[in-house]
């Protein structure tokens, strides 16, 4: 028998059959707004969800200090649970709800806590697998 979940994902139980998988990512991870660095990671989080692309996910301890400005953007996933969004400010310009993640997700995505994701839309985010 399963233990009992404190804040178990909804989305899950009405959808057993879907899948999540989170995985470190063996590299780096880079976030840039034209050639402006954001962010910079060795500790990302690669999401695969059914059939929408990879995310990687950061600690907010890799994204460069003082660019976020939380928004009152949210938004939910039965899966995952609440977002909360941040703009990006840099310099002059500011760009909204670049930024989301999950502060207290559900029980069943525990290892988002602390993590960010930014929209490829608006920013250019890339990988670096590790050379082996």
């Amino acid at each position: 028998m399963e233990p009992a979940t404190a804040n178990p994902a909804p989305g899950f139980a009405r959808y057993p059959d879907h899948r999540i998988t989170l995985r470190p990512f063996d590299g780096v991870v880079t976030v840039a707004w034209r050639d402006r660095p954001v962010a910079r990671s060795r500790r990302a989080i690669q999401l695969l969800e059914a059939d929408h692309p990879p995310v990687f996910y950061l600690p907010l301890q890799d994204v460069e200090d003082g660019l976020l400005r939380r928004s009152g953007h949210a938004s939910h996933c039965p899966f995952k649970g609440q977002a909360s969004y941040w703009n990006l400010a840099l310099g002059d310009h500011e760009i909204d709800n670049a930024v989301w993640g999950y502060e207290t997700p559900y029980d069943e995505m525990l290892e988002l806590a602390g993590l960010v994701a930014f929209y490829t839309t608006k920013v250019t985010v890339s990988a670096a697998p590790a050379h082996r």
